[in-house]
């Protein structure tokens, strides 16, 4: 590698120019895009986004990010289209076709047929005087002043910004439909994210060998079984519960003899609590999780009747 190529220097000044041009997108959004996404808000169907080139690749994307953030979509490509594919459009759909120039030939041919069967159709490119923009339903005008590309010919800053701005497009959406946490883990369902988001209770829970005390044990006793139940914790009958970490038990073994005893003034019923929260087994561990945290206590009981 020649020493005279800085390559950090020019991949930060990539960086820049790409950052640059989502930054300047922001003044671009303005009442089409308020329509374009109360026009997906509202679609029956599904949003089919199209593209040629990198444009295509980026709509893949952009269809698979708006279908797992509630808004059903999918790719098509305009090649396809014409080979019978224009057949998986319907009269509920919306079409969004991105296109850096507009005029793109492939991606334009589909347009009469959206227009005979009253789709409407989204147009997002750089032109705002291109075929694309007179013959879309709302027209986005994304610009770019120029390409991170040395040559200005690659697309690098164009497909940036065309990214960036279907994420956009996407939120917008998630926070019209309130779409949460629990939604997104349904469509989610493999993976670490999936199983911490729609797990609960019943599936983390421990059922058997609970260390449980009697109010009658000396306070040594019970740090005993609860140190021996590796929970941290100990059931009372009465329904209350001790903690290891309570201030009640911290600093007890310095009050202990020879024997483990206590002199006869400390016992776990002094020293436990009544009032602790309750969950249910079907209770979603994040929501499981938020109530221990509003809770004044480090217990949560099972609650085995629902």
């Amino acid at each position: 590698m020649s020493s005279s190529i800085n390559v950090r220097e020019i991949a930060a000044q990539c960086l820049r120019d790409e950052a640059a041009a989502i930054t300047q997108l922001i003044p671009q959004l303005d009442e089409s895009f308020e329509r374009a996404v109360d026009l997906l808000f509202g679609c029956r169907g599904k949003v089919i986004v199209t593209g040629v080139g990198k444009s295509g690749h980026v709509g893949a994307k952009i269809a698979a990010t708006l279908s797992s953030t509630g808004t059903p979509a999918f790719y098509l490509n305009p090649l396809d289209a014409f080979h019978g594919d224009l057949g998986a459009i319907t009269a509920d759909d919306v079409v969004v076709a991105f296109s850096n120039s507009g005029q793109t030939d492939e991606l334009l041919r589909i347009v009469p047929f959206l227009h005979e069967h009253h789709i409407p159709l989204v147009g997002i490119s750089g032109n705002a005087d291109s075929l694309l923009a007179r013959h879309s339903t709302y027209h986005i005008l994304l610009h770019v002043s120029h390409e991170a590309c040395p040559l200005n010919l690659a697309p690098t800053s164009s497909t940036t910004v065309q990214l960036a701005f279907g994420d956009a497009l996407a939120i917008a959406l998630m926070e019209l439909r309130h779409f949460g946490a629990r939604d997104f883990a349904q469509y989610h369902p493999g993976g670490s994210l999936g199983k911490r988001l729609l797990s609960t209770a019943r599936d983390v829970m421990r059922t058997d060998d609970l260390p449980t005390v009697s109010p009658q044990l000396t306070l040594a006793e019970a740090i005993l079984v609860v140190s021996r139940g590796m929970m941290g914790m100990g059931g009372g009958f009465g329904g209350g519960i001790t903690t290891s970490w309570m201030g009640g038990l911290n600093g007890a073994f310095d009050l202990l003899d020879d024997k483990m005893q206590l002199g006869g003034a400390y016992t776990y019923s002094g020293s436990n609590t009544e009032s602790v929260r309750e969950t249910y087994k079907e209770t979603y561990l994040p929501d499981g999780s938020v109530q221990i945290q509003e809770s004044d206590n480090t217990g949560v009981n099972r609650n085995n009747n629902n």
